[in-house]
């Protein structure tokens, strides 16, 4: 058994600190894995990537995003720096124990949905930790590969400390169903989409009216050492996706407060498309 997340975080936080002072919408099919391009209705908005940009550099700590826009394409700032993947990575947990030979053309048993079911909603480290142990580094690759992940690392030792950027994130959650079988992809959409309510911060304060949130976040519990959210949103068959990653925040709440100023700043104006633009 790999050791825990809170563990392996402590001790980052501990080297850190001696170095430096749901409102629901339809779903319509679409092709999986891309959204469909967007219409005439959705071509004269973008993302409030210079917004973001200046309010993330005035921030404590270190802030990276990237954004996947209607169109398909990424906006970023500092988007192939990596940090701690901390809980972020257990949606890559439930892709890669989806799509293993042995599970992945079949129904799920009651204790395989009992064991995935709290690594997201309320994101059990040790539920992630029996995934971590089942999956194994050779299918964790193999996925990242497969989601061409530039600046993936795993750690073999503790799977929180595995090393991402919020580029490979934003792009890998805007194609999510393209890495889950189709059999399991309205499972593992139910859970993205019912994170518990406690943890609902950033992105989830910031969700656009008449847009569904699937998200995932990963943090330090009470401390300020990482606290990442990675998500994308739906209407019909209209969807971006972004991940925003801090590090260093001076405390938890400090974190959070940035998570959902970069997500507003980012999403504000995103149009209530018509189910047939």
């Amino acid at each position: 058994m790999k050791r825990s997340l809170g563990i392996g975080l402590a001790a980052l936080a501990i080297l850190a600190a001696g170095g430096q002072a749901q409102a629901a919408v339809a779903h319509d099919a679409k092709p999986r894995g891309a959204a469909t391009a967007a219409g005439p209705g959705a071509r004269g908005w973008q993302p409030g990537v210079e917004r973001a940009k200046r309010y993330a550099r005035g921030r404590s700590g270190e802030v990276s995003f990237a954004i996947v826009d209607l169109e398909g394409d990424m906006h970023k700032l500092r988007a192939g720096g990596t940090a701690p993947s901390a809980s972020v990575f257990k949606a890559m947990l439930l892709a890669a124990y989806l799509r293993k030979a042995d599970v992945r053309d079949r129904r799920l048993r009651d204790d395989e949905r009992d064991l995935l079911r709290p690594m997201i909603q309320r994101s059990d480290d040790e539920a992630a930790s029996t995934v971590d142990d089942i999956v194994g580094a050779r299918r964790i690759d193999r996925l990242a590969r497969d989601a061409e992940m530039r600046d993936w690392r795993y750690d073999r030792g503790t799977w929180g400390l595995s090393r991402t950027s919020a580029r490979d994130q934003a792009r890998f959650f805007y194609y999510y169903e393209r890495y889950v079988p189709a059999r399991h992809e309205p499972f593992a959409r139910k859970l993205l989409r019912s994170i518990v309510e406690s943890q609902r911060w950033g992105v989830a304060q910031a969700q656009p009216d008449g847009w569904e949130l699937f998200f995932k976040g990963g943090w330090a519990t009470a401390t300020g050492r990482v606290n990442h959210q990675v998500a994308f949103l739906e209407r019909y068959r209209h969807r971006v996706a972004l991940a925003i990653l801090t590090e260093f925040n001076p405390s938890h709440d400090y974190g959070k407060r940035t998570l959902q100023g970069v997500a507003e700043r980012l999403l504000r104006g995103l149009p209530k498309l018509p189910r047939g633009d």
